[in-house]
C-alpha cells in the first residue's frame, strides 16, 4: 500500500548540494564528515505535516516503502536567494552582544541564522538568507518502514515538539469514546507541552493531558 498523507514513516537519508558536498544526513558514515563525533540515529515523522523538508514530504507521499533519490530544485528545497536579506548592520551591534564579526562566520542573530559576509569601517554586511538558498539539493532517502504503533507515533511527536524525551501513558477517556495521551513533565515544561495540545488532536486524534512531575514522584 502506497504512503499517505498522515502516514508516520521510519527513514535514513543524506541531503547534499547537487554535485557537491553533504550537508545533512542521519547516516553513520555521511554524518561523520559533518560531525565525527555525532550519534546517527533514523527519523520518525508524520507525512505532511512540515516536520521534514516539504519538498521531501511532497515527493513520498503515494510512494512505496523503499530507496529514492530525489532532487530539489531551489524553490521547492529551501528557497531562492533574496537580495533584500542582505543588510548592513552597526557593528556596535555586535559588540553589544560580545560577539566579534569574522567574515564566513554563522552565527544566531535574534534567533535568526546569519552569515557574516564583510566588514567596512563601522559596518557589517550579514547575509539572513538561508546558506543553501538558492541550490539545487538531492537527498538519497530509504524510507525504512512505516510506524503503526500508537505509542510510537506519540513519542516521536513529543521529541519533534521538545527535542526531548518525556514519560507519557495512553489511555481511554472516561466517557470511552476517544483516547487521550498524559505527558508527565518537570513544572517548567508543562505550559510548553499545552501549546501542541491542537496538533496531537489533529495528528493522532488523541487529547493531551500534561501533568506536573513533583519531587516525591522523580525519587
Amino acid at each position: 500500500m502506497n504512503l499517505q498523507k498522515k502516514d508516520f514513516i521510519e527513514i535514513e537519508f543524506t541531503g547534499r548540494i547537487k554535485d557537491g558536498e553533504v550537508f545533512d544526513s542521519n547516516i553513520k558514515e555521511d554524518l561523520a564528515k559533518l560531525n565525527p563525533n555525532a550519534n546517527s540515529k533514523s527519523l520518525i515523522f508524520c507525512l505532511g505535516e512540515n516536520m521534514f523538508l516539504k519538498g521531501i514530504e511532497d515527493f513520498l507521499i503515494d510512494k512505496k516503502i523503499g530507496k529514492y533519490k530525489i532532487e530539489l530544485s531551489p524553490e521547492k528545497a529551501f528557497g531562492i536567494r533574496d537580495s533584500k536579506l542582505v543588510q548592513m548592520i552597526p557593528i556596535k551591534i555586535f559588540k553589544q552582544q560580545k560577539v566579534n564579526p569574522v567574515p564566513g562566520v554563522i552565527f544566531n542573530f535574534d534567533g535568526k541564522i546569519a552569515k557574516i559576509l564583510t566588514l567596512s569601517g563601522g559596518r557589517v554586511m550579514v547575509d539572513f538568507n538561508n546558506p543553501l538558498a538558492g541550490k539545487t539539493v538531492v537527498y538519497d532517502v530509504k524510507v525504512l518502514r512505516k510506524i503503526e504503533d500508537l505509542n510510537e507515533k506519540a513519542k516521536a511527536l513529543i521529541e519533534f515538539f521538545t527535542r526531548k524525551e518525556f514519560k507519557f501513558e495512553i489511555k481511554d477517556t472516561p466517557k470511552g469514546t476517544s483516547k487521550k495521551i498524559i505527558v508527565y513533565a518537570d513544572k517548567q515544561f508543562v505550559q510548553f507541552l499545552n501549546l501542541f495540545k491542537d496538533k496531537f488532536k489533529e495528528i493522532l486524534e488523541l487529547e493531551l493531558e500534561v501533568k506536573e512531575v513533583v519531587e516525591k514522584e522523580k525519587k
